[in-house]
């Protein structure tokens, strides 16, 4: 259920935006993932997601993913839920977005999905990176400037989380000289291409489809980056159907092997997973890596 200290705010937000007087007449408990907790509730007849955590860990978690949802939505691109509203209650940080009534992908969903992408990928930027930093999972993420893909995919995304598993002890000095050579190698893999706007954290979990059959995306870690990275993401637990690639290549081709960067790219999220979830991925991480540089 709600925290009582969250449903005062809640509620003014709310008569903010829907300029009407109210209370929050129903919550219906969700999933809200291993952070944070989430619920529907309606107010004045429409309704609303919430959610939040107590963690001060997390600092400004609601805040970051409100700015990624806006951010996105200001491409015009991929629809995202509207943002009502974030902050901070009674020591709760809490996210409150217009809820989404969903459907299964049925007919031309994914070929929009895919074109769609295509369109957000578009959106570029003079370097790589963000002007602020935000969150992949409950673990910050860095997204300082720099003017080549190499070193930013190097420097901000890969060794700030080798050094956190390595003091976690995931990561050995085998697995760590692996990427050493990795890193040496690194200007070799990539195609030159411009910094591509991009969700972040794109797997099956972090799209719904909407009563309308359009594609709509949550929970982004957004930032400007090698458009291989979403691409990749999708991939890593089970990948999207066919026509969703075939749809993405047709408005905005992919250069040549880009399948054969898949695991490189999956590093990232992988390191990601090993951290919060355990060592059983570090053998993914080395099998990835062993494959690479072979």
């Amino acid at each position: 259920m709600l925290p009582l200290g969250l449903v005062a705010t809640l509620e003014n937000l709310l008569e903010t935006y829907c300029q009407k007087s109210g209370t929050i007449t129903s919550t219906i408990n969700l999933s809200g993932g291993c952070i944070n907790n989430a619920a529907k509730i309606t107010y004045k007849g429409q309704d609303f997601f919430v959610k939040w955590n107590h963690n001060p860990i997390l600092h400004g978690m609601m805040e970051a993913e409100a700015a990624g949802l806006q951010f996105l939505s200001s491409a015009n691109a991929v629809k995202t839920p509207q943002v009502v509203g974030s902050g901070l209650a009674n020591g709760i940080q809490y996210l409150v977005l217009v809820y989404i009534d969903q459907r299964r992908p049925a007919g031309d969903f994914w070929e929009i999905f895919g074109e769609q992408l295509a369109q957000l990928h578009q959106n570029s930027a003079a370097s790589f990176g963000l002007s602020q930093s935000n969150y992949i999972g409950s673990l910050v993420q860095s997204n300082r400037s720099w003017p080549t893909w190499s070193n930013f995919f190097m420097n901000e995304r890969l060794r700030p989380l080798i050094t956190v598993a390595t003091k976690a002890r995931l990561i050995d000095t085998a697995l760590q000289k692996l990427f050493d050579r990795l890193f040496d190698r690194l200007d070799q893999f990539f195609p030159a291409e411009k910094p591509a706007l991009l969700h972040g954290d794109l797997w099956s979990g972090n799209y719904l489809c909407n009563r309308e059959n359009q594609p709509v995306l949550i929970d982004p870690a957004v930032y400007y980056g090698h458009r291989e990275m979403d691409l990749a993401m999708t991939r890593l637990f089970g990948g999207f159907p066919q026509n969703f690639y075939e749809a993405y290549d047709h408005y905005f081709p992919l250069e040549k092997d880009w399948q054969q960067r898949i695991d490189l790219c999956n590093l990232y999220p992988l390191l990601v997973h090993a951290i919060l979830f355990g060592e059983s991925y570090v053998g993914q991480i080395r099998q990835n890596l062993r494959c690479i540089l072979r």
